[in-house]
């Protein structure tokens, strides 16, 4: 049954269809499996992508406004607040400014072999951020050239750059055991969140989002549903940026994760800090924490455990190359990271996985040697008479 003017529905499979009435008079829809999880969807739509649908690009005269009009046309509807945010700093920062530049006006193969060319030879940006740049590139590509007779050769004129496969960034087992020392010897409560990621690899913006209702101690799970990101302020104001809470990255992100018993005693001691179950585990209010203000806190500790700094996604890689050391098997690590793909997990931690494999083949030498090796026959000298 519809709830009365609020344009949501439950359908028949379960799902529940909520619709928006778009700027153009069309209506927009977004479907969730409950009835709360669509009304946040038809609230972050009003708030973070309706207002950027208001601006509309003037006629189409070179290759800086096609990139525009793509940036904030129908590309608005399909993405979350936080992608569009790096979608603006890429075409705005890089794209658009080179096709401003006079002889470049025109979208052509050697316009976009140019471009490519100009961010691969950017001395100041890292290597992620140039593939990143021409990933964006490349996206809005498809689109604006789509039926064009040289899509083809204009789509293979970009060329990303290979990735590199450097080994991930993680904590040893004395590190990690330093770490939490530090954590057992502070008085803020916070640092629970640290020791949370190390024995379940959430990610940092998921860590920031939890709250208190999203852990259940009769089942001893901990569901993932939301993550914390800081966005763009695309309505303009004295904020440049501002926090927002949306859903993860992915559907296979919004996970249950079993928690270790100790973690859930832990946990219980900290409820008389509970104000509602509505408050967010970290903040301890209904809004949630800064990431950036939460990894001041993550450097903090780093230092009085005397540890190497490193990004606190490390801790992350660390839990998963503990997990691969421990014998968990990549299909089951994969859904607790709550990576899209199992190979994206084997992708990230080929190394770890090496180490494994070279501890599985020793398994198969001593077989070998204790069930397989042939055994020596002692061999009786007879007495050959010979006449």
């Amino acid at each position: 049954m519809p709830r009365r003017g609020e344009n949501v529905y439950k359908r028949k499979d379960g799902r529940w269809e909520g619709r928006i009435l778009k700027p153009d008079g069309k209506y927009r829809y977004v479907y969730a499996k409950t009835y709360k999880e669509v009304k946040d969807k038809q609230k972050n739509y009003k708030e973070h992508i309706r207002p950027r649908e208001m601006k509309q690009p003037g006629p189409v005269e070179c290759a800086a406004e096609l990139f525009e009009h793509w940036l904030y046309g129908d590309i608005t509807n399909h993405v979350k607040a936080s992608t569009f945010g790096n979608y603006f700093s890429c075409v705005q920062h890089y794209v658009i400014p080179f096709f401003e530049k006079p002889g470049n006006e025109c979208l052509t193969e050697l316009s976009a072999a140019q471009f490519t060319a100009s961010i691969n030879h950017y001395s100041t940006l890292s290597e992620s951020y140039k593939r990143k740049i021409l990933i964006v590139f490349k996206t809005a590509l498809k689109e604006i050239v789509k039926g064009w007779p040289t899509y083809s050769v204009i789509m293979e004129a970009v060329k990303l750059p290979k990735t590199e496969n450097t080994e991930v960034q993680v904590f040893s087992i004395n590190e990690q055991r330093l770490i939490e020392t530090a954590i057992s010897h502070s008085e803020d409560i916070r640092t629970f969140g640290i020791l949370l990621t190390f024995y379940t690899g959430i990610r940092l913006g998921e860590l920031c989002a939890l709250k208190w209702s999203d852990f259940d101690y009769e089942a001893g799970t901990m569901s993932v549903t939301k993550t914390v990101t800081r966005v763009k302020n695309m309505q303009g104001g004295k904020c440049k940026t501002k926090l927002l809470v949306g859903t993860p990255k992915s559907q296979r992100s919004m996970r249950k994760i079993p928690l270790p018993a100790f973690l859930l005693d832990m946990h219980k001691k900290y409820s008389d800090q509970c104000t509602g179950e509505n408050c967010h585990l970290i903040s301890g209010t209904s809004t949630p924490t800064d990431p950036r203000a939460y990894q001041k806190l993550y450097k903090k500790i780093l230092k009085d455990a005397c540890v190497k700094d490193r990004k606190f996604h490390a801790i992350r890689h660390t839990f998963a190359t503990r997990a691969l050391e421990l014998g968990v098997d990549i299909k089951t690590l994969s859904e607790i990271l709550g990576h899209a793909s199992v190979s994206i997990t084997l992708n990230i931690y080929a190394h770890s996985l090496m180490e494994q494999k070279k501890i599985a083949m020793d398994k198969f030498n001593e077989l070998h040697i204790t069930h397989m090796a042939i055994p020596s026959i002692a061999v009786k000298a007879s007495v050959v008479n010979i006449r």
